[in-house]
């Protein structure tokens, strides 16, 4: 009588850095045409910090945007990588790192920037973690305190990128999109909907977000393409 739901099951673990891992794979070819089109998107106004999000979860936002920020790291410019996900935080499991000090540290008990900074191994790549999981994360991030630090991020690196929850479950990647340069959008192509996808541009549009594109997240690549990707990053 009742069809079954289908469930998602949501781990939080290390994601993939494969632009580091496997630099001359189509994949990572994918993750710097990503950065590419962030650093052609306006021309007027340096694009230089991004909000990752995605309509809903398991759209594979976090994973491209630590992909995307070592694509910038190994470009040469300075970056840093901000876990702005204060409910579900995966990026000190991904660079294997504790989560005792971070974004919410910093704002709460207004601690100094220089000691939520943390080196990763990749040259020009910093972490700040999201810090303990507070009870009221869209107050910290739209908070005075989260405006001037992400200014003073700005100032010190050439790319800030972003980690922020999905749009239709918060509010937080709204907060983070109006005092960001861009946003870009994840969606997972193979269990696409349409309408949430419609949904979450709404919500940007509403927050006065600059949509810099859509991540067609695990969308079937042309072999023909790939084998041709794979044979130039060979040379």
């Amino acid at each position: 009588m009742f069809g079954k739901k289908k469930t998602h099951t949501y781990v939080s673990g290390p994601r993939q850095l494969i632009v580091e891992k496997q630099p001359k794979s189509p994949v990572s070819e994918q993750f710097r045409t990503i950065r590419t089109n962030i650093m052609y998107s306006n021309i007027d106004t340096e694009i230089k910090t991004v909000v990752f999000t995605s309509a809903t979860p398991g759209a594979g936002k976090s994973t491209t945007a630590a992909n995307v920020a070592v694509a910038y790291a190994q470009s040469g410019k300075r970056t840093v990588l901000i876990d702005a996900d204060l409910r579900r935080p995966t990026m000190h499991y991904t660079f294997e790192m504790t989560n005792q000090r971070g974004m919410s540290t910093a704002i709460v008990n207004d601690v100094p920037v220089e000691n939520i900074v943390r080196e990763t191994q990749i040259e020009n790549l910093d972490l700040v973690t999201s810090g303990p999981i507070p009870p009221n994360p869209s107050e910290l991030l739209s908070s005075k305190k989260m405006a001037h630090l992400l200014k003073t991020f700005s100032m010190h690196y050439d790319m800030v990128i972003i980690d922020t929850p999905p749009l239709l479950a918060v509010t937080d990647a709204q907060v983070m999109s109006k005092i960001t340069h861009g946003t870009v959008l994840v969606t997972n192509v193979a269990e696409n909907n349409r309408e949430r996808l419609q949904e979450a541009k709404k919500l940007l549009e509403k927050a006065d977000a600059n949509i810099l594109g859509v991540v067609m997240n695990n969308k079937k690549m042309d072999t023909k393409k790939d084998d041709y990707y794979y044979y130039y990053g060979s040379e």
